[in-house]
């Protein structure tokens, strides 16, 4: 659970100063009544010494035995009229430090989180990758950067969430994991090399690129993803650690707050659930297309107890919806003249049922005009170069609808969860590839120039079923009632390549992928671990026989160890 940070009393320390020196005042006026007292009988003793004749009365002894007990008895007994225990006396007494303590702060309430995920995680060994063709285009795709196993530490994030007033809160959210992790493969489909999802261009190694000649069929390609690799820098994700950075205004209008800063686009289920709450190691496509932080503001509306909610927010997408140009999105200048609408809402039909569970449907669209250029021909062949940002004008949205179902009853521990996705938008000049050689730049007639827009789109459906919430967990083994088993199939359009027959025109091919898993809960999502293996089935090619796919054996085994706080 995350930590509190909570106010702390401002005059704790007075208290504590006032009954110090209450109980030293009258511990003084004790010691001088009996330093008195004890000066007066030794007077007495030294000049019954000399003279043999002085004797001490009873009721002066007695004095004497009864000063002796009253100073004992205060060194155990309360000052009279002032508390014992100060606010550090109490804080001890309670035990009120050490793990799981309050920490406390002058102003407001800090809340600190975090997450850390840790990977392993294998590939099959395949070095040729979806676009090696060396029959009928002599295209070289290296799959070498992608196919090896390894540890990856995923993600480091902490969260800080502070209620600086009663109507302001601020939130953010950093992730130093993300400081560079070089050409990591995306575990679903390790042939994705452009954006959040798409497979677009094929790989080469710069030297090997220097040597052949980008101008021929065999040494054209992206020398991006090797690179990466080769040299340990850069990140196919975005690299800026800062995630969330903003700040939320509520309390004042009845079921309404709002929000403005940096945060996940309102897009989806998938994608805005936390990362650490997610079913499999990796989202699915349409997860990962909306994975990411953007600028912006927004409304959020909740009514019949969360049971309808509803989003309204003005985003600064920049580029374009697929992350051709780049994947950061974050804290960065607006790539577009114009600015997203997005409108989301979810309903609750039935909530907290313990017959029926909990069933949440949802749906709605991100849209805008992107880009900045209504030049088509960027690039330079033919027309004229476009002296500024290259992306061009293109109407775009991106479209989501969502189910989630948690039965009750006899049927409690069971889960079922789909999400649908469709996107238009116009890729970045020159990132799809044209394997016949007929793009409009002769200088690189490999790629295409500029396509027009493409509408692409997928879903995923999954099942679990966890132990410790059915009807069986009293009687399951204690080693297995922490397991969940889950499945899930997904599929998208994610692999393009230029037209044969016009090179302005895209064609779109579908990945689809089965994965099976295993979470063990050992503390609910706060501890954790995770189990996945993804079967692949890549797009292959009947319809072209001028164009040939490789048939890429890239399934993959992950683990991810997490903790949560």
């Amino acid at each position: 659970m995350p930590r509190q940070i909570e106010k702390q009393p401002p005059n704790g320390g007075m208290v504590a100063e006032a009954e110090s020196g209450a109980r030293k005042k009258e511990e003084g006026m004790l010691f001088m009544n009996l330093g008195r007292n004890v000066f007066w009988i030794a007077l007495v003793l030294a000049v019954a010494g000399t003279a043999n004749a002085v004797e001490i009365s009873q009721a002066e002894w007695d004095q004497v035995k009864k000063d002796i007990s009253d100073l004992r008895q205060h060194k155990s007994a309360p000052v009279q009229g002032v508390a014992r225990s100060s606010e550090v006396d109490k804080a001890l007494d309670s035990k009120g430090y050490g793990p799981d303590a309050t920490v406390k702060t002058r102003d407001g309430k800090l809340v600190i989180g975090g997450l850390m995920q840790n990977w392993y995680y294998g590939f099959q060994n395949d070095h040729r990758a979806l676009f090696d063709d060396p029959t009928i285009n002599s295209v070289a795709d290296s799959n070498v950067a992608s196919d090896n196993a390894g540890y990856r530490i995923r993600r480091m994030e902490l969260t800080f969430k502070m209620d600086i007033h009663e109507n302001v809160t601020a939130n953010v959210k950093i992730d130093p994991a993300k400081e560079g992790f070089a050409g990591a493969p995306v575990l679903i489909d390790n042939q994705i090399n452009t954006g959040y999802a798409f497979k677009t261009i094929n790989n080469v190694g710069a030297n090997y690129q220097s040597i052949v000649g980008s101008t021929k069929p065999e040494g054209f390609g992206s020398t991006s993803l090797l690179g990466k690799v080769q040299s340990g820098t850069g990140s196919t994700f975005q690299a800026q650690l800062l995630e969330n950075a903003y700040i939320t205004y509520h309390g004042v209008i009845p079921n309404t707050e709002f929000a403005i800063g940096q945060f996940q686009p309102k897009t989806g289920e998938n994608a805005v659930r936390d990362n650490g709450q997610i079913d499999f190691i990796e989202r699915d496509f349409a997860g990962l297309l909306d994975a990411h932080y953007n600028p912006g503001a927004y409304v959020h509306g909740m009514y019949w107890d969360d049971r309808f909610q509803y989003w309204i927010s003005g985003m600064q997408s920049n580029g374009d919806f697929f992350g051709s140009n780049s994947t950061n999105q974050a804290n960065r200048v607006a790539l577009n003249s114009d600015l997203d609408l997005g409108l989301r809402a979810l309903l609750r039909p039935v909530y907290k049922n313990e017959t029926w569970g909990n069933l949440e449907v949802g749906g709605g669209t991100l849209f805008g005009k992107h880009g900045s250029s209504n030049n088509t021909t960027t690039i330079g062949n033919p027309g004229t170069p476009d002296n500024g940002l290259i992306e061009v004008r293109t109407d775009a949205y991106n479209d989501f609808a969502w189910l989630w179902y948690r039965p009750g009853a006899v049927a409690s521990g069971l889960w079922l969860r789909s999400e649908w996705k469709q996107m238009k938008d116009r890729m970045e000049p020159g990132s799809v590839i044209d394997p016949y050689g007929n793009g409009d730049d002769t200088k690189a007639p490999f790629s295409q120039e500029c396509g027009k827009p493409i509408l692409t789109h997928g879903f995923y459906a999954a099942i679990g079923y966890k132990l410790s919430e059915s009807c069986f967990c009293d009687s399951c083994p204690g080693w297995i009632k922490p397991c969940e088993f889950a499945g899930r199939y997904c599929e998208y359009t994610n692999v393009l390549v230029a037209d044969p027959a016009n090179d302005s025109h895209t064609d779109l091919y579908k990945t689809r992928v089965v994965t099976g898993g295993i979470n063990y809960y050992i503390k609910g999502h706060d501890a954790k671990v995770q189990l996945n293996y993804n079967w692949v089935m890549n797009p292959k090619v009947d319809n072209n026989p001028g164009l040939s796919f490789h048939n890429v054996k890239d399934d993959s085994f992950a683990v991810n160890f997490q903790v949560e706080f």
